[in-house]
Order: C-alpha cells, then sequence, then structure tokens
C-alpha cells in the first residue's frame, strides 16, 4: 500500500522532468539548425516550424518576396509615380527600405518607378502637443532624408482646407496608362533609357566645353553657367521641404486644432474615432497624390495587419468592400491606386527583419495607444487573433488566405457608376441599397419607431412647457417656442437622415455616434448638399430621362 502511493507521487515528478528534458532537447536542436536554404550556415531565426535561416538566406526570401508581389501583380508601370504612405512604424520602414534596396545600383532586377514619401502627423488627436510632434517629426525627416526621396509631411488639420471637390468623381483608371500593355510600357521606358545614356555620351565633358585658349575671365563664365546647369538639372532629385516642413511654421493655425479636436471629443466610442480617423487620412492621402502628380499610394499593410482587418470590418459591417480593403489594389478612387506590398509579410518577419538589419523606425503614439483590450472593437479583434496566434501558428495566413478569395460583383465597379451609388465617405460601393424584406430595412423601421414620441408624453409637454410669447403673441427676445423648437427639431432631423442616405452601414455607425454633423469638414458637408441636389433635381427630369438599356438600344441603331 505503501509503495502504490509512493508510485503514485512521483509520477507525476518524472512526466515533469521527461517534458522538461524533451524541451531542452528541442531548445539545443533549434540553436544548432542549419539553414534549410543553404544547408551550410547556422540558423539565426525560425519564421515558422521547419523555416530557419541564415541571416544572408533571410535577406534574400525577404526581398525576393517583395519583388514577386510587385512583378505578378503588374500594377505598377515603369517610370510612374508611386508615394509611398510612412508612419515611422516597422511595416512602413521595411517597406521604405525594400524600395530603397530595389532602386540601387547593386540591385540585380531594379524597380522602374518613381517614389515619392508622405507622412500624415496625427498627434492633434492622440493629446500630444506641439513640441512632442516637433520633435517626432524631426526624427522621421531624418531618416525621409536619408533615402533621397521628395517627401511631404501633411497633418491631420489640413482636411479643413481640403477643396469642395475632394469626394467627386474623377475618371476609373489612370490616363496615363489607360490601354496600355505592361510589357510595351517596360520596352518603351527601356528605350527612353537608351536615348537618354546616348546623349550623355554625346555630351562634351567639362574640360572639351572649356576652350584652352579662353581667358581666365572666360573660363570662370563658363564655369558658372554649367553649375548653373548642374543645379537645375538636380533640382528635381533632391530632397523635397514643403511648406510642412519643421524647419518652417505650422501649416495650420490653432482655430484648426482645436476644430479637429471637438470633432474627435464629440464621437462617443473609440471605434468610431478609428474609423473616422482612417477615412480622414485616406483624403488626405488622395489629396497629397492628386496635387503632386501621383497615381499610386503604397500602404504597409502586413499580412497580420490584413487578417486582423478582415476580422474587425465584418464586425463593422463592413463585409461588402472586404474585398478592396484587403485587397492588393483597391481602385476605389478612380485615378489613384492603392497598392500594398507588404500583405505577403507577418509581423514576426518584419520583427526580424528590422532587428538583423538595423531599420530604423519611430513609435508614434495613436488613439489606441494604452487601451485596454476591450476598448475598440478594433483592439478586441486584434487581442484575440495575436492571443489565437500564439497558440496556433496557422491563423493568421488562413485568415489571410480566406481574404484573397474574396472579389467585388465586377473587377472594376467604379467604371461606369454614378457618384451618388458610392458612400459619401469611405467612397465605396452602397451596400444599403438591398430588398425591403431584408435585416437592413428592418432595422431601419425599428429606429423609426424608437424615435417617435409617445401622444401622452407629448400632451404632458405642452401643458408644463411655458410659452416664450407674450400676451401680443410677439416672440420674445432669446426664447423660443416649442412650435419653433420642434420646426428645428425636424429641420436636423431631417438634415442627418439625408446624409445617412448617402452613407454605407458602416459609415452610418460612425456617424451616429457624432454629436453634431456640423462639426465634420467643410468638402464633406457641401458635398452631401451637391449630391441632395442633385438628387432632388434627377427626381425632376425623371420621366425625361431615358432608362440605360433604352440609351444603349438608341445608341446602336
Amino acid at each position: 500500500m505503501c509503495e502504490a502511493e509512493q508510485d503514485d507521487t512521483e509520477q507525476p515528478l518524472l512526466r515533469a522532468e521527461a517534458i522538461a528534458a524533451r524541451l531542452d532537447s528541442q531548445r539545443v536542436s533549434g540553436v544548432a539548425q542549419k539553414c534549410m536554404k543553404c544547408q551550410d550556415n547556422s540558423a539565426v531565426l525560425v519564421i515558422r516550424v521547419g523555416d530557419a535561416f541564415c541571416k544572408s538566406c533571410f535577406k534574400e526570401y525577404f526581398v525576393h518576396k517583395f519583388r514577386a508581389m510587385l512583378g505578378k501583380t503588374r500594377l505598377i508601370f515603369p517610370g510612374e509615380q508611386v508615394l509611398l504612405a510612412l508612419s515611422g512604424g516597422p511595416t512602413s520602414s521595411a517597406m521604405l527600405c525594400q524600395v530603397q534596396e530595389g532602386l540601387s545600383r547593386e540591385a540585380p532586377k531594379k524597380l522602374r518607378f518613381c517614389p515619392g514619401i508622405v507622412h500624415i502627423d496625427e498627434g492633434a488627436v492622440c493629446g500630444r502637443s506641439l513640441e512632442e510632434r516637433r520633435a517626432t517629426l524631426t526624427q522621421l525627416e531624418a531618416i525621409f532624408q536619408s533615402s533621397g526621396f521628395p517627401y511631404h509631411i501633411v497633418y491631420l488639420e489640413e482636411v479643413f482646407k481640403l477643396p469642395n471637390s475632394m469626394l467627386q468623381s474623377v475618371s476609373s483608371s489612370p490616363a496615363s496608362h489607360y490601354g496600355e500593355n505592361y510589357k510595351e510600357a517596360v520596352d518603351g521606358f527601356l528605350q527612353k533609357q537608351r536615348e537618354t545614356l546616348t546623349q550623355i555620351e554625346q555630351t562634351p565633358t567639362v574640360v572639351e566645353q572649356l576652350n584652352v585658349t579662353d581667358t581666365e575671365e572666360q573660363v570662370q563664365t563658363k564655369l558658372a553657367q554649367l553649375h548653373i546647369c548642374d543645379l537645375f538639372g538636380k533640382e528635381n532629385t533632391g530632397y523635397t521641404f514643403t511648406e510642412a516642413s519643421t524647419s518652417g511654421k505650422w501649416p495650420f493655425n490653432l482655430t484648426q486644432t482645436e476644430a479637429i479636436k471637438e470633432l474627435f471629443s464629440s464621437i462617443k466610442t473609440l471605434t468610431a474615432k478609428e474609423e473616422l480617423l482612417q477615412t480622414l487620412r485616406h483624403h488626405l492621402l488622395l489629396y497629397t497624390a492628386r496635387i503632386k502628380g501621383y497615381t499610386k499610394i503604397m500602404m504597409g499593410d502586413s499580412c497580420t495587419r490584413l487578417a486582423v482587418k478582415l476580422l474587425t470590418n465584418i464586425s463593422l459591417g463592413r463585409g461588402a468592400s472586404l474585398a478592396i480593403d484587403t485587397g492588393f489594389s483597391d481602385n476605389r478612387y478612380g485615378d489613384i491606386m492603392i497598392v500594398r506590398p507588404m500583405r505577403e509579410y507577418s509581423s514576426k518577419e518584419i520583427a526580424f527583419y528590422n532587428k538583423l538589419f538595423d531599420v530604423p523606425n519611430i513609435f508614434t503614439p495613436a488613439l489606441d495607444t494604452k487601451a485596454n483590450d476591450k476598448a475598440s472593437i478594433h483592439r478586441l479583434t486584434e487581442s484575440f487573433v495575436n492571443k489565437l496566434q500564439s497558440d496556433f501558428p496557422s491563423t493568421v495566413s488562413t485568415v489571410y488566405r480566406t481574404s484573397e478569395k474574396l472579389n467585388t460583383v465586377s473587377s472594376d465597379f467604379n467604371c461606369g457608376a454614378e457618384q451618388i451609388d458610392k458612400c459619401l465617405l469611405c467612397l465605396c460601393a452602397m451596400d444599403t441599397k438591398v430588398e425591403k424584406a431584408s435585416a437592413f430595412h428592418a432595422t431601419l423601421i425599428s429606429e423609426k419607431l424608437s424615435l417617435k414620441q409617445n401622444p401622452d408624453q407629448m400632451l404632458v409637454k405642452e401643458v408644463t412647457e411655458p410659452s416664450c410669447c407674450g400676451d401680443d403673441g410677439v416672440e420674445e427676445k432669446g426664447k423660443c417656442c416649442g412650435a419653433h423648437s420642434e420646426a428645428f427639431c425636424s429641420t436636423d432631423s431631417n438634415r442627418t437622415t439625408d446624409l445617412l442616405s448617402m452613407l454605407c452601414y458602416s459609415c452610418r455607425l460612425t456617424v451616429k455616434d457624432m454629436v453634431s454633423l456640423d462639426l465634420l469638414p467643410q468638402y464633406v458637408l457641401s458635398e452631401a448638399e451637391r449630391r441632395k441636389r442633385r438628387a432632388q433635381v434627377r427626381e425632376q427630369i425623371q420621366e425625361f430621362l431615358l432608362a440605360p438599356e433604352e440609351e444603349v438600344d438608341t445608341t446602336s441603331s
């Protein structure tokens, strides 16, 4: 009996020792593991189970994945202006490093587009002072200047300076490469390079241009002319210090800073704040690309980020636009296309690359910094995916591969679509035009019924509420009678209803969390009013318009 009890107590200890010994052996074998690619060098990191790389092979793997993503899509044409959206974080910094290496002279297959950098400072809504924002921007500018690419710093307060035509419809394809074959574009670009090199070889050198028989004054004059020509020839290859550079004045005033703070303070939930911030950020990127002549925008969205975004958008009711929100290309804006070349990289791979090759990145506080896991849907989904990934390493890849299979109804749903059929804020296709026998319309009917007042409550209000008018019926100054207040409330309610009718389901939830619509930027309100007038005119002349199928028949005949 005593021996049996002793065996029962010793068995768990032996099992624990066996597990510890097995873990130690696995740890030792992991350290002594060879690179899976070259089979010669010792592995310095393990990306997944069985995927061990040495430092040089990991760099080749990382670079090849970036080039392959750009090569197989063939969306970025040679010589095209591409804007790199950099926040200073790990993913965008790694993307900048890949572009720098792809454009270097030592690269075997060089990238052929012309990059530029844009950074949006969101410190106003994150509670940062001007001194803190300037210190962060100084560090970011040092990284941008070392890249040698032109850069532009934009501030979130500048949304109040965007033109009213910001959200209006534009061409569905970039005009510079519409209908052009990718191979033909590459051949044309290489031909231009050869012609340029030929012209450079035929250009006389400085010694040839300077005649030895010239006097000293003539030589100095020619040298000065050559120096001026070099300056004009290189003015577009150096740094671009915009008016938003930290060396100059702030391109916004205190009123605009207070306005953006008041706008985000009026939103009740952190989820709605993050959604509105993302929308305004995209509007600023779109405007910057248009005025600076860029046709593509590169975003630093990793595989992990897109997996979180997929589940978050489903929770927020953005299922209809998942394909363009998480796909490689996003052509909702028509003339400007958003591409995501980092979508094949996991956050673990990016962290390893930045650590091994000393890629500089700057931490910038965001809206959800130091927030708990349940503060917003975005934070909750991110926490859920990361915890699940730690226990099941294939979680992120499974969710990501699911997003790859999503497609829109048409490959180019913007082509020929009316602007009124797009959401006012996110400019995605409207997903609210469904049948009446749907859950969406049931929700609308429930909201309308909940807003109606009980007749007994209205009667009590009329009896107890004092009149603001005098005995002669003239309204006293500074007061308003019940009839007027109901009219004003009715006007505000109609305005809200009109604006909500121009939004997709997800953007409706964001706007409903706002206290007042007057705090929105003016270009949004102006576009809403323009669409409303356009819809009214269209309704008045509806009987004189031809149906789309009738118009096609008339044209063909």
